[in-house]
Protein backbone atom coordinates (compact mmCIF):
# COMPACT_ATOMS: atom_id res chain seq x y z
CA UNK A 1 0.00 0.00 0.00
CA UNK A 2 1.09 3.79 -0.49
CA UNK A 3 0.92 6.63 1.55
CA UNK A 4 -1.51 8.90 1.36
CA UNK A 5 0.67 11.64 -0.27
CA UNK A 6 2.78 9.32 -2.26
CA UNK A 7 1.83 11.18 -5.40
CA UNK A 8 3.80 14.27 -4.19
CA UNK A 9 0.36 16.13 -3.08
CA UNK A 10 0.38 18.77 -0.13
CA UNK A 11 -2.57 18.41 2.08
CA UNK A 12 -2.16 21.03 3.99
CA UNK A 13 -6.00 21.91 4.73
CA UNK A 14 -8.31 24.53 4.09
CA UNK A 15 -7.10 26.76 5.89
CA UNK A 16 -2.85 26.75 6.69
CA UNK A 17 -1.34 29.47 8.62
CA UNK A 18 -0.21 31.46 5.55
CA UNK A 19 -3.49 31.68 4.50
CA UNK A 20 -4.91 33.27 7.24
CA UNK A 21 -1.99 36.03 6.99
CA UNK A 22 -2.78 36.91 3.64
CA UNK A 23 -6.78 36.65 4.46
CA UNK A 24 -6.10 38.86 7.25
CA UNK A 25 -3.30 41.94 5.11
CA UNK A 26 -6.69 41.41 2.71
CA UNK A 27 -9.00 42.68 5.05
CA UNK A 28 -7.06 45.05 6.31
CA UNK A 29 -6.26 46.31 3.64
CA UNK A 30 -9.78 46.15 1.92
CA UNK A 31 -10.57 48.60 5.37
CA UNK A 32 -7.52 50.79 5.13
CA UNK A 33 -8.78 52.12 1.13
CA UNK A 34 -12.31 52.85 2.15
CA UNK A 35 -11.55 54.60 5.32
CA UNK A 36 -9.88 56.68 3.21
CA UNK A 37 -12.57 58.20 0.55
CA UNK A 38 -11.39 61.98 0.34
CA UNK A 39 -10.22 63.13 -3.13
CA UNK A 40 -6.34 63.37 -3.78
CA UNK A 41 -4.34 64.82 -6.15
CA UNK A 42 -2.59 62.44 -7.83
CA UNK A 43 0.63 62.61 -10.10
CA UNK A 44 1.86 60.08 -12.22
CA UNK A 45 5.31 61.27 -14.21
CA UNK A 46 3.70 64.43 -15.89
CA UNK A 47 -0.04 64.94 -15.43
CA UNK A 48 -1.58 65.76 -12.58
CA UNK A 49 -5.11 64.75 -11.96
CA UNK A 50 -7.78 64.67 -8.85
CA UNK A 51 -9.42 61.40 -7.65
CA UNK A 52 -10.84 59.46 -4.27
CA UNK A 53 -7.79 58.43 -2.48
CA UNK A 54 -9.53 55.21 -2.49
CA UNK A 55 -9.70 54.38 -5.83
CA UNK A 56 -5.87 54.93 -6.31
CA UNK A 57 -5.57 52.75 -3.58
CA UNK A 58 -7.37 50.25 -5.25
CA UNK A 59 -5.75 50.51 -8.43
CA UNK A 60 -2.21 50.41 -6.96
CA UNK A 61 -2.94 46.98 -4.94
CA UNK A 62 -4.62 45.61 -8.05
CA UNK A 63 -1.09 46.47 -10.13
CA UNK A 64 1.12 44.99 -7.46
CA UNK A 65 -1.15 42.04 -7.07
CA UNK A 66 -0.76 41.64 -10.95
CA UNK A 67 2.69 42.15 -10.79
CA UNK A 68 2.83 38.94 -7.55
CA UNK A 69 0.85 36.91 -9.62
CA UNK A 70 2.74 36.81 -12.96
CA UNK A 71 6.85 36.56 -10.96
CA UNK A 72 4.89 33.29 -9.22
CA UNK A 73 3.83 31.83 -12.32
CA UNK A 74 7.46 32.19 -14.01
Amino acid sequence: MTPKNAGGSRDGGLVTPGRLVIAVLSVLAVIFIFENTRHARIRLLIPEISMPLWAALLATAVVGWLCGRFFVRR
